[in-house]
């Protein structure tokens, strides 16, 4: 090599520059992106539960009432035992599957209901009643 060649490659300074600029990026898209998850998270528990709301409707309709506290959702998939007119109900049921709200945890049903003739909860990410924020409790009676 000679001595009047010059050697490429990038310094140290300019390596930390880089890097303070790649950081800087991911910060940028972390904190834009990690709000609209939480967001996409209440958004997805609210549609699931009208959903439930709209496949119980259409079993009370075809049943002439709304599962019992002990038959839960879970009506929804399977026949219940003990129908007055088991014929009724919906070959197939009324939802293929009971879907788990976004943090993993199954949708709550309380028949009857405190704000409506029934509810269904989500009891939001710490998965107990009540809460504030991504913590607190989604409800049919908000939608």
């Amino acid at each position: 090599m000679k001595k009047n060649e010059k050697q490429r490659g990038l310094t140290l300074v300019e390596l930390m520059v880089v890097i303070v600029i790649i950081g800087l990026i991911s910060g940028i898209v972390v904190f834009n992106v990690l709000p609209a998850a939480d967001k996409a998270a209440v958004s997805t528990a609210r549609t699931d539960i009208k959903r439930l709301q709209t496949a119980l409707t259409q079993y009370r309709l075809d049943n002439q009432s709304y599962p019992t506290q002990a038959q839960g959702l879970e009506a929804l998939v399977e026949m219940p035992r003990g129908l007055r007119r088991p014929e009724r109900y919906q070959t197939g049921g009324y939802i293929q599957s009971l879907p788990e709200d976004p943090w993993g945890n199954p949708y709550v049903y309380i028949y009857p209901g405190e704000f409506g003739e029934f509810d269904i909860v989500s009891y939001g990410r710490d998965g107990r009643p009540g809460g504030e924020g991504l913590d607190a409790d989604i409800g049919s009676w908000e939608n």
